[in-house]
């Protein structure tokens, strides 16, 4: 069984908002945050 992170709703809003200003790839973004690649990349195309 894994353990599953919550993150709110702000932290979710500003780690798009930071892909998204930054120009940056999503690959390049989310190990800095400290997210996995796939979860980053759900927030952005919602």
């Amino acid at each position: 069984m894994t353990n599953r992170r919550k993150f709110s709703a702000e932290f979710r809003v500003e780690a798009v908002e930071l892909v998204i200003s930054s120009g940056r790839p999503i690959a390049q973004v989310a190990p800095e945050i400290g997210v996995v690649e796939g979860t980053l990349s759900n927030w952005v195309r919602v």
